[in-house]
């Protein structure tokens, strides 16, 4: 079984990495074992994504469905998405309509690289993907942690 993550170095460069547990990719990180295969950077970090399992080669599509299938049972879905906007919420600068601009900034380095969430129209989303700048649109207005309970 195999754990990938989607990692970015600190040059912006996107990448997968493979890992036997979420351990292993922690223990390499601080001993500066995992590098960038496109610049060669040690600093290295997780992006948000959507785990993976690589638990071998399906020999159907009906067991590779049976297995999403069974990965899935039991979740809650509003318990993960609670879980996720809290996460999003304490590990981002709200900056508000101000969005598309200092989302510019910091891929051109006018300013310093960080973390921000705000509002954007979709059209303004677009163009920041059309400029090569990593954006995710989340729904109008998610519901914050204390109003999903």
């Amino acid at each position: 079984m195999m754990i990938v993550y989607n990692l970015s170095c600190d040059q912006d460069h996107n990448f997968e990495g493979w890992f036997a547990s979420p351990g292993q990719f922690d223990k390499q990180q601080e001993n500066k074992q995992i590098s960038c295969p496109t610049c060669g950077s040690t600093n290295v970090t997780k992006q948000l994504s959507a785990p993976y399992v690589n638990v071998g080669a399906a020999t159907k599509t009906s067991s590779v469905t049976k297995q999403t299938e069974t990965a899935l049972a039991g979740l809650d879905p509003q318990h993960l998405q609670k879980k996720f906007i809290e996460y999003i919420i304490q590990n981002t600068e709200d900056v508000g309509a101000k969005f598309p601009d200092e989302a510019r900034k910091i891929y051109y380095g006018e300013t310093d690289k960080r973390s921000i969430r705000g509002q954007a129209s979709s059209d303004a989303i677009k163009e920041l993907q059309e400029e090569g700048i990593e954006v995710y649109g989340l729904p109008a207005d998610p519901p914050t942690p204390d109003k999903l309970n």
